[in-house]
């Protein structure tokens, strides 16, 4: 292995993934998309309802086939596995939509079975811990909320310490604290060196934890960048707003560092309510897939 595929962990080209449908007689999905994820990276997929988002991962988890293209995850086609499926799930890490099971064990007998499943697994009070589930951890699942079952979801995913991470709408159902003590728990396995591709309806979610974000639509990939580089968003015109005797003003500009001189200026130096920006990541993001 040469030190660029060594570098990579997901790498996709040409992905081509139909459906049948009884509107048109066939339904892509995935139109012939190329990805790569860096090992080590939080790599973002965002995009609309049936833009194609779980059916691209799911095909890199080695759970749905494709009709064309090469997909190779950790250095191997995961539809091509053969004898080799189990030492490669055993580096892999998946966390659902959802999922419905075991809702008779407790929390702590369901982590603990999974943990006999992997080679090298974390350990299980340390995962329930990390998960915030410290004080679930003889409870019941059928009598957790719909949040602490998300936790759940997250904890068997990381289980078995994997080199790949896929989070399939992680924090739905989390409140904001939990969503931000999920957030610390997703930079940690990163600085362990762990790859972790996420996808998620949550911009500032995106903003926060990825490297670099993928915006698909209609099957298709409409750019892969940074959060604060997507769709010139570091370039895009400066909203300078401010107050001028008690009206709200707001101006377009491309050079918002003379705009703010020359308010000073007019303003003798304490300009009243002052506010720079530029476009938000959630506004790039809803032009670039047509508001959808």
């Amino acid at each position: 292995m040469n030190q660029a595929s060594s570098e990579v962990a997901i790498s996709v080209r040409n992905l081509v993934k139909s459906y049948p449908s009884k509107k048109d007689g066939t339904k892509v999905a995935v139109a012939g998309i190329d990805l790569d994820v860096k090992r080590g990276e939080i790599f973002a997929l965002l995009g609309p309802n049936g833009a194609g988002k779980t059916t691209t991962v799911e095909i890199l988890e080695g759970y749905r086939n494709r009709d064309s293209g090469t997909v190779s995850v950790l250095g191997l086609d995961p539809q091509s596995l053969g004898n080799e499926s189990s030492a490669w799930r055993n580096r892999i890490g998946i966390v659902l939509q959802s999922t419905k099971d075991a809702a008779d064990l407790t929390v702590s007998e369901v982590i603990f079975h999974f943990a006999k499943y992997y080679e090298n697994s974390r350990d299980p009070h340390t995962v329930i811990s990390d998960v915030g589930l410290g004080e679930k951890a003889n409870a019941r699942i059928d009598t957790l909320s719909g949040g602490q079952r998300r936790r759940l979801d997250v904890a068997l995913g990381i289980i078995g310490k994997p080199e790949i991470l896929f989070l399939d709408e992680p924090t739905t159902g989390f409140d904001p604290e939990a969503r931000r003590a999920f957030w610390e728990l997703i930079r940690k396995l990163k600085n362990e060196g762990t790859t972790i591709l996420l996808t998620t309806h949550y911009l500032d979610e995106a903003e926060a934890l990825a490297d670099r974000v993928a915006v698909i639509n209609d099957g298709k990939i409409i750019e892969v960048s940074t959060p604060e580089n997507l769709g010139g968003r570091n370039t895009a015109k400066a909203r300078v707003g401010y107050l001028d005797r008690g009206t709200r003003v707001e101006v377009l500009t491309d050079d918002p560092t003379s705009e703010v001189i020359s308010l000073s200026k007019k303003f003798n130096g304490e300009i009243p309510e002052l506010t720079v920006t530029r476009p938000t990541l959630e506004e790039i993001y809803l032009e670039m897939i047509g508001g959808k």
